[in-house]
């Protein structure tokens, strides 16, 4: 699967999951309440979905431009902090003015997400290919890699 399909069942499915949890996460370390996370984790959402179709177009164009192909552990890890470390400086003004905390308060209870995310976005993007298979831009000529 390549292209906008990919993106839309990759966007779909990664950000179902990512509401469900961060809502919960958020509520746990709020007094906000499961409603008012949800809609801040609707909201973060609607921000990692356009930020996840800017960086991921960045990426694999920088991708499809290595001599070596493939995704590597390094290439993973990079990809998943890059992601993240992007959405961090999104949603931390975000949270602030919805939970009507400071940025360094925002940013502070951020951390557990960021912590819990980075480790997702891992898991979710080897799952991902492992599953339908690498992006063309990091399969080996045209043959697809799963490994």
């Amino acid at each position: 699967m390549q292209g906008i399909q990919r993106r839309i069942v990759y966007i779909s499915l990664y950000e179902g999951i990512a509401i469900v949890a961060a809502s919960a996460g958020l509520a746990l370390m709020t007094d906000a309440g499961l409603g008012h996370s949800g809609v801040l984790a609707v909201a973060a959402s609607v921000v990692a979905v356009i930020w996840n179709l800017v960086f991921n177009s960045l990426f694999e164009r920088w991708e499809s431009r290595q001599v070596v192909r493939g995704r590597s552990l390094r290439r993973r890890i990079a990809h998943a902090i890059g992601f993240e470390g992007g959405l961090v400086a999104f949603l931390v003004p975000m949270f602030a003015w919805g939970l009507g905390v400071s940025l360094w308060q925002a940013l502070v209870m951020d951390l557990g997400l960021v912590i819990f995310f980075l480790v997702y976005t891992f898991v979710f993007n080897w799952a991902f290919d492992r599953v339908f298979g690498l992006p063309a831009s990091a399969a080996a000529n045209s043959t697809v890699v799963t490994a």
